[in-house]
């Protein structure tokens, strides 16, 4: 099966549509990660056209995997950050469509999301995760684990759930 990553600097609507999918698919599957249900596909449109602006702007990297030339998977990086933290970015909504689970996607999108907060002369990167399953790519990838705060969020069906804090040093 053929994966491509992209950065995109640019979000066309075919595009928006996929990544509105694949949010929309996380959530449903119980991913805490923003959003609760009910959850719809008019809501996941309207954040993606958020985070387009964002892009636009500068303000974040958006790299997506795509699956037989599908998009199945993406992961944010927010470089904007306040003046005393130039050298940090933010790891941001990870996300793999369940369909395309399994095929090393989470990894991928990881590896590249590091690769470009390096080009872009980023030393730090942190993330917080809901998802044990995350906690363990993220672990075999080499970040740190920073701490725990228990009833952080709520999951999307309701139900509060702990957060886990990760940092990673780039060379």
């Amino acid at each position: 099966m053929p994966v491509s990553l992209r950065r995109l600097n640019a979000v066309n609507a075919g595009q928006l549509e996929d990544l509105a999918e694949v949010l929309h698919d996380c959530v449903h599957g119980g991913a805490s990660v923003s959003f609760m249900l009910p959850f719809s596909l008019d809501e996941a449109r309207a954040f993606w056209r958020g985070v387009a602006e964002g892009v636009a702007r500068g303000e974040r990297a958006l790299v997506v995997a795509e699956v037989d030339g599908r998009l199945r998977g993406t992961v944010q990086l927010v470089l904007a950050q306040p003046p005393n933290q130039p050298h940090r970015a933010d790891l941001a909504k990870m996300l793999v469509h369940r369909q395309a689970r399994r095929l090393g996607l989470g990894a991928l999108l990881l590896a590249e999301a590091e690769r470009l907060a390096r080009a872009e002369g980023k030393t730090l990167l942190v993330l917080d995760t809901a998802s044990p399953e995350a906690e363990r790519l993220y672990t075999r990838g080499g970040w740190v684990p920073a701490g725990v705060v228990p009833g952080y969020a709520l999951l999307p069906q309701g139900g509060l759930c702990d957060t886990r804090y990760f940092y990673k040093a780039l060379a």
